[in-house]
C-alpha cells in the first residue's frame, strides 16, 4: 500500500500528454471551419478530437479559446504558406496567376466546400464580437501589405507600372483571394474559375 509521500509525488508529477497539441489545433480547426463556431459543440470537439472534455480545456481553454487558437493557427499557416509561394517565383504577374489558379483547383477538390475561414468568421461572429472584429482587420492589413510588398517587387523589375495604385491593387488581391474561395461554394466550373482569374488579373497590366 503507498504511504503518503508516495502520493503526493505521484499527486505532483505533471501529466504527460498522449495525444500532439499541434494535431489536435489542425484538427479543431477543420472541424471550426467546416461547421462554424456557433454549430460546434464541445462534444463535437469531444469527439473529433478524440481527446476528453478535461484534456481540452486544461491545454486549449474553453471553446472560445480554442477557436481562437484554432484560427490563429490557420492565418499563421495560410500567411505562411503565401509568403513562401510568392517568394519562389521568378515572376511577380506569372507568380500571381499560377497561385489564384492553384487557389481555385485546391477549393474544388475540397469535398466539404467550407469556403473560406475567415470570410467565414467574418459573417457569424464580427458582428457581435470585437476581438473578432479588430483579429479579421489585421488579418487583412497583413496579407494586404504581404501582397503590396510583392507588387513593389513587380515594379522594380519592370512587370508593373509605376503609376499603379499599389494599396488598392493589393487589397483588390486580398479581395480576390478570399472571394474565389467563397466560390468554392457554388458550383462555378474549373473553365470559367480559370478565365475568372484570367480577366481578374488584366488590372496589373
Amino acid at each position: 500500500m503507498p504511504n503518503k509521500l508516495t502520493c503526493y509525488i505521484y499527486r505532483s508529477m505533471p501529466r504527460i500528454k498522449s495525444f500532439d497539441e499541434n494535431e489536435v489545433l489542425e484538427k479543431a480547426m477543420n472541424l471550426f471551419w467546416k461547421n462554424g463556431f456557433y454549430a460546434t459543440s464541445m462534444q463535437d470537439l469531444v469527439t473529433h478530437l478524440q481527446i476528453n472534455r478535461a484534456s481540452i480545456y486544461d491545454t486549449y481553454g474553453d471553446k472560445m479559446q480554442l477557436f481562437l487558437k484554432a484560427f490563429s493557427h490557420y492565418r499563421r499557416t495560410s500567411l505562411s504558406d503565401l509568403r513562401t509561394f510568392l517568394y519562389s517565383q521568378n515572376s511577380v504577374k506569372g507568380g500571381l496567376k499560377k497561385l489564384f489558379i492553384n487557389i481555385a483547383k485546391e477549393t474544388q477538390t475540397d469535398k466539404d466546400k467550407k469556403g473560406c475561414f475567415v470570410v467565414n468568421t467574418t459573417t457569424e461572429l464580427t458582428a457581435h464580437d470585437d476581438v473578432i472584429k479588430s483579429i479579421i482587420q489585421n488579418n487583412q492589413d497583413t496579407f494586404v501589405n504581404l501582397f503590396k510588398d510583392h507588387l513593389k517587387t513587380g515594379v522594380e523589375n519592370g512587370e508593373i507600372s509605376p503609376d499603379k495604385d499599389l494599396e488598392s491593387l493589393a487589397l483588390f488581391l486580398f479581395t480576390l483571394n478570399n472571394g474565389i474561395k467563397v466560390l468554392n461554394r457554388t458550383n462555378t466550373s474549373k473553365k470559367d474559375m480559370k478565365k475568372m482569374v484570367e480577366n481578374a488579373l488584366t488590372i496589373l497590366d
